[in-house]
């Protein structure tokens, strides 16, 4: 007799169905797992023995054979543990098949029996909800589950409970749903920021219209500090991209104590990230640096400091909005729709110009330093913003600056401008700020007047534009129209001299 339990496998964000089969056939004593197991999966065969034994349970001394079907998909990771215990419960017959025929089970296996939290307890449970399967986890992972709608959700904080609630000798409360606050360090706010105007304002743009930003200017101006506020001024997430970013963050096993994120997440990888570490990858695929600031932000400080191929990888996944992972023998496929902020010296000592500060090698350095930022990478940065030293001046004067909320609640006005307005126009659901627009949609939104028209052809044959940025500097007019619109309350208008020429002064040519 066989014994069935469902559970998962994760591709990218992709969830696949396995089927867990348990046989116990006459012959010499043996536990075997078959399917494409990796070595956590193959040592799921002590933690069950042990398991089991702690509850007082021995295994037949026959041979056990377990199926993860399909046999020609690789299955990874822990939680294949209590789908297997079950399994085997009801091959034994001490638990009922026909009750664990419809339960979609994950959850690793302690040797005292108790439950281990695993990664990926949201998109699984998306999936039995979506196949009519009630969910069994572990009990720290039960909040995160409880937001994929009005399924059944099983959550033990041990084997034993497990067995007695499937018995129906005990039972166990559904859990509830729980919001969870990202642990780390607080946005700064940006009535702390002393001078820096231009950079601030370019913040407010970059934040309205989510575009990408670089910032350049020496050591201690400031660029980190204006890139730390940045979160703070943008809207909270919404429903729908909260479970986006939890999923994500669920199957790369960093969701916070088991509840769903409601802050926009905030990501600043060290320069010395490697190329898997940034966009994902790795011997066990999981989301990189790029898909966990799904929904908000990713920051690189030092920029020129980054490898160079982690950085020119970064070029597609601007691009398209997704990373997407090439292997011999699958595709994995993860969400990337992040804000890139950036920061760098105008050369390696960090004072070129300065005559007073910068190293001998001037002005060779510099252009030596910021060669190490490719044209095409270049390119994709919407607003390219020069942060010079903060004067003495600025430093002497109290804090008085607009703070954050004030900014947010306009950056968030402006985005409910252009998410309305998309909606009207029957643009695609991922299409919500000006930065997503392409094609048709955005030569539809970026209408101009005449001396408006006039100048962006001019600037861009002098400067010699790429179509990239001709069409990037169109996006940024856009967005600071809108943002003169909310300013007035009034329904936004066509793009004017003034919008582009602040948005052409955004657009920093090369000093070499």
């Amino acid at each position: 007799m066989v014994a069935r339990v469902n559970t998962v496998s994760f591709q990218g964000i992709d969830v696949k169905p396995v089927d867990v089969q348990v046989q116990i056939s006459n012959g010499l004593p043996a536990f075997t797992i078959v399917g494409l197991p990796d070595k956590a999966v193959a040592e799921s065969k002590e933690r069950v023995r042990a398991a089991l034994h702690a509850l007082g349970i021995s295994l037949p001394p026959k041979r056990l054979t377990i199926n993860l079907a399909p046999a020609d998909v690789a299955k990874e990771g822990s939680h294949y543990d209590l789908p297997i215990a079950l399994a085997v419960l009801g091959a034994m017959e001490i638990l009922p098949k026909e009750e664990l025929a419809n339960m979609t089970v994950l959850g690793e296996l302690s040797l005292d029996a108790s439950i281990r939290a695993v990664a990926g307890i949201l998109p699984a449970a998306i999936y039995a909800g979506a196949n009519d399967n009630s969910l069994v986890c572990p009990l720290e992972c039960g909040g995160e589950a409880a937001w994929a709608g009005e399924l059944p959700i099983i959550a033990a904080s041990n084997l034993l409970d497990l067995i007695n609630h499937i018995r129906g000798t005990n039972s166990l409360n559904r859990p509830k749903a729980e919001l969870r606050e990202q642990k780390g360090k607080k946005p700064t706010d940006m009535a702390d920021i002393k001078g820096q105007e231009s950079a601030k304002r370019a913040l407010e743009v970059a934040a309205s219209g989510g575009h990408n930003m670089l910032m350049i200017g020496p050591p201690g101006s400031g660029k980190s500090m204006l890139a730390s506020a940045l979160p703070g001024i943008l809207p909270p997430l919404s429903p729908r991209e909260a479970l986006e970013v939890s999923m994500i963050h669920s199957l790369a096993g960093s969701l916070p104590e088991g509840g769903l994120l409601k802050t926009r997440p905030y990501r600043d990888p060290h320069h010395s990230a490697s190329l898997p570490a940034l966009i994902g990858g790795g011997h066990r695929v999981k989301p990189g640096e790029i898909s966990l600031a799904h929904n908000g932000v990713l920051f690189l400080d030092e920029l020129p400091e980054f490898s160079r191929g982690a950085l020119e990888s970064l070029r597609q996944p601007i691009e398209s909005r997704q990373a997407l992972i090439a292997r011999a023998n699958q595709h994995v496929r993860y969400p990337a729709r992040f804000q890139l902020i950036a920061a760098m010296n105008p050369c390696r000592c960090g004072h070129l110009g300065d005559s007073d500060l910068e190293c001998t090698k001037a002005p060779r350095c510099g252009g030596d330093y910021q060669a190490k930022i490719s044209g095409p990478i270049l390119d994709r940065m919407d607003l390219q913003v020069d942060v010079p030293p903060i004067s003495i001046a600025d430093l002497s004067q109290k804090m008085g600056g607009e703070s954050s909320a004030t900014i947010s609640a306009r950056v968030a006005r402006v985005h409910t401008m252009q998410e309305s307005r998309f909606r009207e126009m029957g643009a695609d659901e991922t299409v919500s700020l000006n930065a997503h627009a392409e094609g048709a949609v955005l030569e539809a939104i970026c209408e101009m007047d005449e001396e408006a028209a006039s100048l962006i052809n001019l600037a861009a044959g002098n400067a010699r534009l790429s179509a990239r940025g001709y069409y990037r500097t169109l996006k940024v007019a856009r967005t600071i129209a809108d943002m003169e619109a909310v300013s007035r309350n009034s329904a936004a208008s066509l793009i004017a001299k003034k919008h582009i020429a602040e948005a052409l002064s955004y657009r920093r040519l090369p000093l070499f």
